[in-house]
């Protein structure tokens, strides 16, 4: 979240620049990088939270003993 408040007033200035110099613009609101932060932020709890219940399903035995 840090990262994202950083990064995204930067970003917004970065292409409000970049936009000026072509003949059909755009206006970019905020809700377009609000989006953007809001998917990155589902996408890394949902593989966290997979990853967690992954391996708290798992049996801690097998993953201890020898597989010699």
């Amino acid at each position: 979240m840090i990262a994202f408040s950083i990064a995204a007033p930067i970003s917004w200035w970065a292409s409000q620049k970049w936009l000026e110099d072509y003949a059909y613009t755009i206006n970019l609101n905020g809700w377009y990088f609000a989006g953007a932060g809001l998917l990155t932020l589902i996408i890394a709890v949902l593989t966290v939270s997979s990853k967690t219940i992954q391996a708290a399903v798992q049996n801690p035995v097998k993953s201890l003993r020898s597989e010699e």
